[in-house]
């Protein structure tokens, strides 16, 4: 059965069902669908996991055992707006656990590549607001972030 809607496809080497794990214990409503495996008329090992169908935030995945071919990279990444502080250190400690790497102004890449912006709700406002010493101050406190600050920012907005 075709699904309706979008679903993204992640291409990975061999660790897709490892990644469709690790991404659903991050997201508290995360849950593995189907797995399909490669049969003997496919380009792959017989038996070996071909696809994974994962679901996180309400939003459809498949993990696809594409081989090397592709690498994942910056020019796609998800966005996590987080309402609090915990959320923030909740999402950002997960997903650089175990090899991933904090980037500047909330981003990061996890483990197997996928890159990520956790942003705190917040933000935009501060950044956006029409006082425009405000909004300076609040980017350029982003800017010298790597994991985003709610305090630090808001302090930054503020003048403080």
């Amino acid at each position: 059965m075709i699904a309706h809607g979008f679903t993204t496809c992640l291409w990975f080497d061999g660790r897709a069902e490892e990644a469709a794990r690790f991404y659903t214990s991050v997201f508290e409503d995360g849950r593995i669908g189907g797995v399909s495996h490669y049969n003997e008329a496919m380009p792959d090992s017989a038996g070996k996991v071909m696809t994974v169908d994962f679901e996180i935030n309400g939003q459809k995945f498949v993990g696809l055992n594409g081989g090397p071919q592709f690498l994942l990279n910056e020019a796609v990444s998800f966005q996590i707006h987080c309402e609090t502080q915990d959320e923030v250190d909740h999402y950002w400690d997960r997903l650089i656990e175990d090899g991933g790497e904090e980037g500047p102004c909330g981003w990061l890449k996890d483990k197997f590549g996928l890159s990520w912006q956790v942003i705190p709700t917040a933000l935009l406002d501060m950044v956006t607001d029409p006082d425009p010493e405000k909004a300076k101050r609040a980017t350029e406190a982003m800017l010298g972030m790597k994991k985003l600050d709610i305090r630090g920012l808001r302090a930054a907005y503020e003048g403080a």
